[in-house]
């Protein structure tokens, strides 16, 4: 199970941290990520970090102003959200998929679990 919080409204500009917990089994090798989804849009990717090696991928839209990390003896991974812009607002969701490549982060179908939703506003 994965359940995220940290969602709110917050004015351009300003800056959010989202949390994701995992509880129960996983792989060793599982990669966390995260995903937004704004009214009427396909899911779209935010980051992933890689449990094994730690390294950290971000989508162009949100490259230099989001940061991902994550603690693994809490099993936690965090979005550390800047320089929010009113295009940031959505339904954020973390995911956990086991056995993924580089190439196939991006790719919401590629991930097994999903966390509910949190849900950031960011107005102008």
């Amino acid at each position: 199970q994965l359940q995220a919080s940290g969602g709110g409204l917050v004015q351009a500009g300003g800056s959010l941290r989202l949390s994701c917990a995992i509880s129960g089994r996983t792989s060793s090798t599982y990669t966390m990520a995260w995903f937004r989804q704004a009214p009427g849009s396909e899911r779209e990717f935010v980051s992933a970090i890689f449990r094994s090696s730690g390294n950290v991928y971000y989508s162009d839209s949100v490259k230099g102003r989001f940061t991902m990390s994550r603690d693994n003896p809490r099993r936690t991974v965090y979005l550390q959200m800047n320089s929010l812009k009113p295009e940031d607002t959505a339904a954020y969701y973390c995911a956990v998929g086991g056995g993924l490549i580089l190439s196939s982060l991006k790719y919401a179908g590629q991930y097994n679990y999903w966390g509910q939703g949190t849900k950031v506003t960011v107005s102008i």
